[in-house]
């Protein structure tokens, strides 16, 4: 598989992996409201980013542009990350 298809899908099965993490943080600090989405952005930002380095440690040297590395599947882990996260939330803590 190409390094930047293996990127892609790994920031898809990421963008998920940083919604189960955002929710088990929500459901461990019990707040709701604008604290709740900004501790769950952090959490994917600080995953993106980490996955990043790791990424660009591993295919430097496969991928002509750099900065491909980082703007590969950008769109769709946060999407992935957000619909994942309000799905998970929903369930979750959607009935009172």
């Amino acid at each position: 598989m190409r390094p930047l298809i293996l990127i892609y899908w790994s920031r898809v099965i990421l963008g998920i992996v940083a919604a189960s993490i955002s929710t088990a943080l929500t459901l461990a600090m019990g707040e709701r409201g604008i604290t709740t989405f900004l501790n769950g952005l952090t959490v994917a930002l600080f995953l993106y980013l980490v996955t990043f380095y790791v990424f660009k440690a591993k295919f430097a040297k496969k991928v002509e542009k750099q900065s491909k590395i980082m703007t590969q599947g950008i769109g769709i882990y946060f999407f992935s990350w957000l619909v994942s996260w309000v799905l998970m939330y929903t369930l979750i803590l959607g009935q009172p």
